[in-house]
C-alpha cells in the first residue's frame, strides 16, 4: 500500500450557521487555503486495508458534522455567480458545459415540521464551466413545483409544509386524515434530452426548467404511449387484481392525486442507439401483488419510438435499473404492505432478478422472461453502474451487472439518513453500524451469469466489486462504454477513518480497475465529505476510458462551504490527483445533492480521432446526430 498524507488539521468546533436573514447579494469568496490531510492511496489486488489513520472525535461534534450536511438552504441566486478556484486552475481540455446537481433543499419549515430528506424540496445546482476560458459560474434556484407553490409564501419568504409526503409526518405526528401523500418535490436526478433540462423524482411527472436561469418551465408530459411501431404488451389476461386495480385507481389519482403512472427517477441512454430509455410503474402497483412496467425508447427529438409493458406476479419497489443491447434488467426489491405504509419482504435467502426482452422474446432464446434467474445472495439494489452482454461461440449469453446494493435486514424507508420526525434531527447511527454489521450498507457488487443458447440459467454469482468490502454508492464509468464492458468504474466511499461516522457520510472516491482487480482512492481532508461522483472525457480525449476527470462536490463541514473538485481521472491514487478546486460563496453553501449529470459541448474536435473511436466500437451515427456533432464543431465557443 503506498499512502501520501499531509499532517491533519488540529480538532476545530463546528457551530452551525446562524439563522440570519437570506440575501440575494452575492460577492466572490475571500481567498482560502486549500484543505490539508487530502488522502490519495493505490491499493493493490482487494484493497482492504484501511484508508488512512482514524480520526478521534467526540460524538457531539460528529452528530453536528452529520446534521450540518443536512441544514436548509433557503437562498437562491438570482444570476450567476462568479466562482474561483482555490486549488489549481480549470484545464484547458475540460469539455465547456454545465454540471447539475439535483437534491432537497429544504428540510424544515417555520411552523415546527421537518421532513424526511426524499421530502424534501428540490433545489437545482449548476455549474457552468467554460474550459476555453478557464472559468466557471454557480445558480441555484428551487424547482417551483405544485407543492413549492403552496408551501411557500414568496410575499414573507416564509414556509408551511402541509404535503406530509411519501416518507415524512407533520408537526403533531398525524399520519391519517392528510391525503397530500404523493409530494411531488423533484429533488432526485437531472436530464437533458432534445433540448429540455427536466428534474425528475420518483413518483410523478418530471418538471422541465430553463437551462440557463433555472427558472421552472412547468410539468413536462412525457408520452408512454402513440409510438409509431407497434408496441409490445407482454401482460396476462385479466384476472382478481385487474378488478381491484380498477376500484383502486380513482381513489388513488381522485383522492390522493396520485399520477397513473409513477416515472421512476432512473433513465439510461443507448448511446450507440443516440435513444433515451425510460421506466413506469403503475401507481396502484404500491398496494397489490405484482407489478407492471412501461418501458420507453425515445429518439434524439424526444418521439417516442418504441413501448414494451410487463405484468410481473411480484410485489416490486424499483428504484434504479440495467439495460444491456438485448435485455431490461430489473432486481426484484420486494415488498409488503402492512397497515401502515410498505416494507421489506425479505421472506427468500434468494434474490430474483428480470430479464426482460427489449425487442422481441427470440432474444431470449425460447426463455419465459416471467421466470427470475435468482441469485443466492438476498440484495436490493440501490444503484446500477453499468451491464453488458456477450455471446459466446458455444451459444452461451453471458450478462455482468455492476451496482450497488445493500441487505434488507438494514434498508428501511422511513429510517433513511436517521429521519425522526419527533427529535428533528437525523440519527447517525442509522447508515453508521457497528463493526460486523457494516456488511448489511451499501456495498458494490458485481453480478454474474450465463445463460445457455436456449435461455436456461447455468449459474448466477454476485460478489464484491474488486474484493472491495467499505460501505459505498453511486457507482458511475465514463458513459461512452455503457453497455459494454468496462474496464474502470468510479463511485463514492467512505474511508472509515472517523471513530463516530465510519460509514456514511462518503469521503473517498475509488476508482476500480476490473481488468487488474486493483482499487485507487482519493480522499476529502478531515471533516470533508463527498457526494455523487461523475466522469467527464477530455474534449482532446485519445480515446482511453480514463482520460478525462472525475467531477465532485466535496462538503466541507469544517469551514461551512462547497467546493466543487476536479480530479484527473488517471491520477486517482496519486498525491497530485486534483487538478482544482472551486469555492462556493459562504452564504450559499447548500445541502447534500443525491444525483448529478454534466451536459457538455466539445469544440475543437479531432474528427479524424473521433471516427476511428467510433469505428472502433461499432457505432453507427445517423446522419441526425452526425448534423449535431458537427454544429458544435462549427460553433467554436459554445456553451451549454
Amino acid at each position: 500500500m503506498m499512502i501520501k498524507m499531509s499532517l491533519p488539521l488540529p480538532p476545530k468546533i463546528f457551530l452551525p450557521p446562524s439563522n440570519s436573514p437570506p440575501t440575494h447579494h452575492h460577492q466572490a469568496p475571500p481567498p482560502l487555503a486549500p484543505p490539508r490531510a487530502a488522502i490519495s492511496i493505490a491499493i493493490p489486488e482487494t484493497g482492504l486495508g484501511r484508508t488512512g489513520t482514524l480520526h478521534e472525535e467526540s460524538t457531539s461534534s460528529a452528530f453536528r458534522d452529520y446534521q450540518s450536511l443536512f441544514m436548509s438552504q433557503r437562498t437562491e441566486t438570482v444570476e450567476p455567480v462568479v466562482i474561483k478556484p482555490i486549488d489549481g486552475s480549470i484545464p484547458v481540455d475540460f469539455p465547456s458545459g454545465t454540471y447539475y446537481l439535483a437534491g432537497p433543499g429544504l428540510f424544515e419549515d417555520d411552523h415546527g415540521s421537518t421532513v424526511h430528506p426524499l421530502d424534501g424540496h428540490g433545489y437545482l445546482r449548476a455549474f457552468h464551466i467554460d474550459g476555453s476560458k478557464r472559468k466557471a459560474t454557480f445558480t441555484a434556484k428551487y424547482v417551483k413545483t405544485e407543492a413549492k407553490q403552496e408551501e411557500h409564501d414568496p410575499v414573507t419568504d416564509t414556509w408551511r409544509f402541509t404535503h406530509r409526503g411519501p416518507f415524512s409526518v407533520l408537526k403533531g405526528g398525524k399520519r391519517f386524515g392528510n391525503t397530500k401523500v404523493m409530494k411531488n418535490v423533484a429533488n432526485t436526478s437531472v436530464l437533458k434530452w432534445a433540448g429540455r433540462l427536466l428534474c425528475l423524482w420518483e413518483g410523478g411527472e418530471p418538471y422541465e426548467i430553463e437551462s440557463g436561469s433555472l427558472d421552472t418551465v412547468g410539468r413536462f408530459n412525457v408520452a408512454i404511449n402513440g409510438c409509431d411501431d407497434d408496441s409490445d404488451r407482454d401482460v396476462a389476461g385479466h384476472d382478481i387484481w385487474d378488478t381491484a386495480a380498477g376500484l383502486l385507481k380513482p381513489i388513488l389519482q381522485g383522492v390522493f392525486k396520485m399520477p397513473p403512472k409513477r416515472f421512476l427517477s432512473h433513465y439510461k441512454i443507448d448511446d450507440r442507439r443516440n435513444r433515451l430509455l425510460t421506466v413506469t410503474c403503475n401507481a396502484e402497483d404500491m398496494l397489490l401483488p405484482r407489478s407492471n412496467f412501461t418501458f420507453c425508447e425515445y429518439d434524439s427529438e424526444f418521439k417516442l419510438i418504441q413501448t414494451r409493458e410487463f405484468k410481473i406476479d411480484d410485489h416490486m419497489m424499483i428504484h434504479d435499473w440495467a439495460v444491456t443491447d438485448t435485455h431490461y434488467i430489473l432486481f426484484a426489491n420486494r415488498v409488503k404492505l402492512n397497515p401502515i405504509a410498505l416494507t421489506l419482504n425479505p421472506s427468500n435467502e434468494s434474490s430474483p432478478i428480470y430479464l426482460l426482452p427489449r425487442f422481441s422474446e427470440k432474444s431470449m432464446g425460447g426463455r419465459d422472461w416471467r421466470v427470475p434467474v435468482e441469485v443466492s445472495s438476498q440484495l436490493w439494489l440501490i444503484h446500477s453502474g453499468n451491464a453488458y452482454e456477450t455471446r459466446e461461440d458455444n451459444g452461451d449469453l453471458k450478462i455482468q451487472i455492476q451496482a450497488s446494493a445493500c441487505s434488507y435486514r438494514w434498508f428501511d424507508f422511513q429510517k433513511m439518513f436517521g429521519y425522526d420526525w419527533q427529535s428533528s434531527k437525523l440519527d447517525p447511527s442509522v447508515m453508521n453500524l457497528n463493526r460486523g454489521d457494516d456488511k448489511l450498507l451499501p456495498h458494490l457488487v458485481k453480478v454474474s451469469m450465463t445463460l445457455d443458447a436456449i435461455g436456461n440459467c447455468k449459474s448466477c454469482d454476485a460478489e464484491p466489486l474488486n474484493g472491495w468490502n467499505k460501505p459505498s454508492d453511486f457507482p458511475v464509468i465514463n458513459s461512452s462504454w455503457s453497455g459494454e464492458k468496462n474496464k474502470y468504474m468510479y463511485c463514492a466511499s467512505s474511508s472509515g477513518t472517523r471513530r463516530e461516522l465510519p460509514h456514511f457520510p462518503f469521503d473517498m472516491v475509488v476508482k476500480f480497475d476490473l481488468d487488474s482487480n486493483t482499487v485507487r482512492t482519493w480522499s476529502t481532508g478531515a471533516r470533508r465529505f463527498v457526494g455523487e461522483p461523475m466522469f467527464v472525457p477530455k474534449s482532446s480525449s485519445e480515446g482511453e476510458e480514463d482520460d478525462g476527470y472525475i467531477i465532485v462536490v466535496e462538503y466541507a463541514v469544517s469551514v461551512e462551504r462547497c467546493f466543487l473538485v476536479i480530479l484527473d481521472a488517471k491520477k486517482i491514487g496519486e498525491s497530485d490527483a486534483v487538478v482544482t478546486r472551486l469555492a462556493v460563496p459562504r452564504n450559499l453553501t447548500f445541502p447534500m445533492g443525491f444525483h448529478a449529470k454534466i451536459f457538455s459541448v466539445q469544440t475543437g474536435v479531432d474528427w479524424e480521432k473521433e471516427n476511428s473511436r467510433w469505428n472502433t466500437k461499432n457505432t453507427v451515427l445517423s446522419n441526425e446526430v452526425q448534423t449535431q456533432l458537427v454544429n458544435a464543431h462549427n460553433a467554436t465557443n459554445t456553451t451549454d
